[in-house]
């Protein structure tokens, strides 16, 4: 199974520039790949100090986001994954478009477990958790603070599955490494995490980058603390 990880910075108050950019690098990705992931909300920024802000930019399951993205899919015949700020009436979740290879939308995931960042805008996920058969074979989502949830992890190890995708903006922390923190919660799954992390300062909030396809403990691929980029991995069956 061919994955790929898009790392990418939003540029606030940008979202059209954000969102070329965005594609530009989804493009990229999707080239040599059955999985392509973006981080989370990724084309809007993470850190929000209202509601009212995130509402702001936040879209329906069908907007521009997935406009944009449906013909990358579409054409490289391939699943993407991509974090959004979804509208959903009054409601606001941390969601993710899961886009299949015709370019259809397939699934949206809503965060269940929410950050610091998330509990002042967005509502708890109630979508539940769900796989896809992609040619390369079966993956399941995540988004960031997930991979936390012991309920999340449990359901990882009891699936059949070859790859994870798992958009994140997975805060920077000088005390640990993100890699031996993502093996050690995935202690007895045999999925690789494809992880597609933001980097950088937004407001007071510093990202850790390091994108990474990380199987039982072993970088597969790894991108560094800083920079927009792509990283490929070929996945083995569990």
């Amino acid at each position: 199974m061919r994955v790929a990880a898009v790392q990418f910075k939003p540029r606030r108050g940008a979202g059209a520039e954000s969102l070329r950019a965005l594609v530009t690098l989804a493009e990229r990705a999707a080239a040599d790949a059955d999985l392509v992931v973006l981080p989370e909300m990724a084309s809007s920024g993470y850190i929000f100090s209202e509601a009212a802000h995130v509402a702001a930019v936040a879209e329906a399951p069908d907007g521009p986001l997935f406009q944009a993205l449906s013909p990358v899919a579409r054409r490289a015949r391939c699943f993407v994954v991509c974090g959004f700020p979804e509208a959903a009436g009054a409601q606001l979740f941390n969601s993710a478009l899961v886009i299949d290879p015709d370019g259809s939308l397939a699934f949206v995931y809503r965060k269940t477990l929410l950050y610091d960042e998330d509990l002042h805008w967005a509502t708890p996920g109630d979508s539940g958790y769900a796989t896809f058969d992609c040619a390369g074979g079966r993956f399941g989502v995540g988004i960031c603070m997930d991979l936390n949830d012991d309920a999340f992890v449990a359901w990882l190890a009891s699936q059949e599955l070859d790859a994870v995708a798992f958009p994140t903006n997975w805060v920077f922390s000088a005390d640990s490494d993100v890699w031996s923190y993502w093996a050690w919660r995935l202690q007895g799954v045999d999925a690789a995490l494809v992880a597609a992390n933001t980097w950088g300062h937004e407001d007071h909030v510093r990202f850790a980058g390091r994108s990474a396809v990380l199987q039982r403990s072993s970088l597969l691929a790894a991108a560094p603390l800083e920079g927009d980029g792509v990283i490929t991995a070929t996945v083995e069956r569990p």
